[in-house]
């Protein structure tokens, strides 16, 4: 087990108790999808604002539909060049509940999407391929020895950067009282062999708390680091967790 000195962030030990109490629910209307190439993809657009499509480690190239050849009963697809996203509209004079299209990815994979139409604020859609994905976390992974690579998750994950190939997931679990400890679940990184954790953790007593990293972490830790070792009454720091793929997972 690797408690990660050589971090800029004192070493940090226990969170996976706090990964197992607290809840994942997602704190946004976003929409997280898995699909193979070929697959169909069942989500909800906006009727009456914009909804985002987005692929994480692809983009899209081009789409796919049929016109109606009046704009006033057809919905209009337009492709964002810089980062490959896709956006649809739905026009007030629409009258079908639901719309559908193929779209092709720079990387050669196609999607049917086929979408209800619901009257709600503005909605993001990401997708994941996890054929595309694992190959690169997985080349993340090997990059270094398992102790390495878990530093760099780490450094990565109180960075908030991005890591090819890993899915990062916000989450707004409710806070999981852990002792003297107020411990919540904010984001995961999932990769092929590796999954990190951020956490909060806030000091709900009237008196100073150290945090001992043999008592907050969890059997199958590979690394841990706390933003501080030593919290005042009533301050909070951030904790960065990193386990097997397997361990404390949520869906």
């Amino acid at each position: 087990m690797l408690w990660p000195n050589s971090i800029s962030h004192p070493p940090l030990a226990g969170l996976a108790i706090a990964v197992g109490l607290a809840g994942a629910t997602p704190a946004s209307a976003d929409q997280f999808k898995q699909a193979a190439d070929g697959a169909a993809i069942d989500c909800t657009v906006s009727q009456r604002e914009l909804t985002r499509f987005a692929l994480v480690e692809d983009q899209f190239a081009s789409v796919s539909k049929i016109s109606s050849g009046y704009p006033y009963s057809d919905f209009a697809v337009s492709n964002e060049p810089l980062r490959g996203d896709i956006y649809v509209s739905i026009p007030e004079t629409f009258a079908a509940r639901s719309i559908s299209f193929f779209a092709t990815t720079k990387k050669g994979q196609v999607y049917k999407f086929a979408c209800r139409i619901e009257a709600i604020g503005a909605q993001q859609v990401f997708i994941t391929n996890p054929a595309l994905g694992q190959s690169a976390a997985a080349r993340f992974e090997k990059a270094t020895a398992p102790e390495e690579t878990a530093v760099r998750l780490i450094r990565a994950m109180a960075s908030d950067e991005l890591i090819e190939g890993y899915e990062i997931r916000s989450l707004g679990g409710l806070p999981a009282r852990v002792g003297d400890l107020d411990i919540q679940l904010v984001s995961d990184y999932r990769g092929a062999a590796f999954t990190g954790k951020v956490l909060r953790i806030a000091n709900r007593t009237s008196e100073p708390v150290t945090l001992d990293p043999d008592a907050l972490a969890p059997a199958g830790t590979l690394a841990l680091a706390f933003g501080k070792d030593d919290l005042a009454p009533g301050e909070a720091t951030s904790a960065y967790l990193v386990t097997g793929a397997g361990a404390f997972s949520h869906d």
